[in-house]
């Protein structure tokens, strides 16, 4: 019989404090335990990268970390990207470049994305596929991806705002709380 384990650590800005099994892994903990559903079961194996997150400042598959490896370290998620009202450039330029279709990659390609800006801010269209290598992309191909993180790189051209601007962003809240309901659904 396995007892759970109080993890303390920083998710998303807060500190967090909850139980696990110390078998249990990041992933688990924060879609089952946190109801942080943004990080997506993809492959378990930590070949697709839809699971990825920021684990002190690094990027992580999460389903190979095991969640009581973070006591008392910093997880950003998805969710911790932006607030609920507002989202981030990368966020945005997702949208504006129609970087996401079916939404099960996008979490961790923006998790990935928003890593490579925090190291390289201005990386050239080859470091944006190498670093976006470790995530797979069933739907949308990559160069509209990879388009994307381009458009928030400073001295490149952002994606123009229009009227519709707030009509889209819901559209990225919706398809990212469809593939979390989808994938709930599943398991």
């Amino acid at each position: 019989m396995t007892h759970k384990q109080i993890v303390t650590a920083t998710i998303n800005g807060e500190l967090t404090e909850f139980l696990c099994e110390p078998h249990q892994s990041l992933l688990s903990c924060l879609r089952d335990v946190l109801s942080l559903t943004g990080a997506k079961e993809g492959c378990n194996d930590g070949n697709c990268g839809a699971c990825s997150v920021i684990l002190d400042g690094r990027l992580v598959n999460s389903c190979l970390v095991l969640g009581v490896e973070i006591e008392g370290r910093e997880v950003t998620t998805v969710e911790g990207l932006a607030g609920w009202q507002a989202l981030t450039p990368l966020q945005e330029a997702f949208v504006a470049y129609d970087a996401l279709q079916c939404g099960y990659c996008t979490p961790g390609m923006l998790m990935a994305a928003k890593s490579l800006l925090d190291r390289h801010p201005n990386p050239t269209d080859g470091e944006i596929r190498a670093w976006l290598a470790g995530n797979l992309c069933r739907c949308t191909g990559y160069d509209k991806i990879i388009r994307a993180v381009r458009a928030v790189v400073p001295g490149t051209a952002v994606a123009p705002k229009t009227a519709e601007a707030p009509e889209t962003a819901d559209v990225l809240q919706t398809v990212l709380e469809t593939a979390s309901v989808d994938q709930v659904k599943e398991a």
